[in-house]
């Protein structure tokens, strides 16, 4: 097994080691192998899990495929999506001002991210004339 050390916030350890003092995870480097893994298989579908008790710990910190969706939201915890739904149903509405305000509001005019939901918006003015 390899070793790697990695530095983490003070505020960060000291939780960390508040779970490990009220018996959630047997010792710091339960929790970290345990981290590790759930976040491997979070984003990898195909990763293997090598952690020895990883099931059980995840029984028994209760997390569900459900709860961690909405935690996350629909696209995994990104605000994009959420803001192309917002600018589709303003799109559709015809509440062309509204969406615009929306994207003002929350992207610069040069993220790429604000191009793609004006073009998108686009789509729906050139769609009504």
């Amino acid at each position: 097994m390899a070793k790697d050390t990695v530095r983490y916030p003070d505020d960060v350890v000291e939780q960390i080691d508040a779970l490990v003092e009220d018996g959630m995870f047997e010792s710091k480097s339960e929790f970290y192998r345990f981290s590790a893994e759930y976040v491997l298989t979070l984003i990898n579908a195909d990763h293997e899990v090598k952690t020895f008790n990883f099931d059980e710990i995840k029984s028994e910190l209760d997390i569900s495929e459900e709860d961690h969706a909405k935690a996350l939201g629909t696209d995994g915890g990104t605000f994009f999506l959420d803001a192309v739904i917002t600018v589709r149903k303003q799109g559709l509405r015809g509440n062309y001002e509204a969406a615009e305000r929306f994207i003002d509001t929350h992207y610069d005019a040069t993220d790429q991210e604000c191009i793609i939901l004006e073009e998108l918006l686009g789509t729906y003015r050139d769609g009504s004339t």
